[in-house]
């Protein structure tokens, strides 16, 4: 199999290896993280070190777009009901 060089940042260096698993290579961390249709489980314990406020902020965020999208929806109904 051939090889290419990769040039990294010392930070990316640091990000790519944090993220590997005993016994993974670079390699086997970058085809990991870059297939598509990556079961859930794969995402598992990623938020783990979001700060609790930024977690609440987040959240917050996601519950005004899920009340904006129920008042949109609640509007479309009362119009193809008339």
């Amino acid at each position: 199999m051939s090889v290419k060089t990769v040039t990294l940042s010392e930070d990316a260096y640091a990000a790519l290896s944090s993220l590997k698993r005993e016994g993974e290579s670079f390699s086997d961390v970058v085809r990991r993280l870059t297939r598509k249709n990556r079961p859930l489980l794969d995402f598992a314990g990623d938020w783990k070190d979001v700060p609790a406020d930024v977690m609440r902020d987040y959240l917050q965020f996601l519950e005004a777009g899920e009340q904006l999208s129920k008042e949109k929806l609640r509007r479309i109904v009362r119009r193809t009901r008339r």
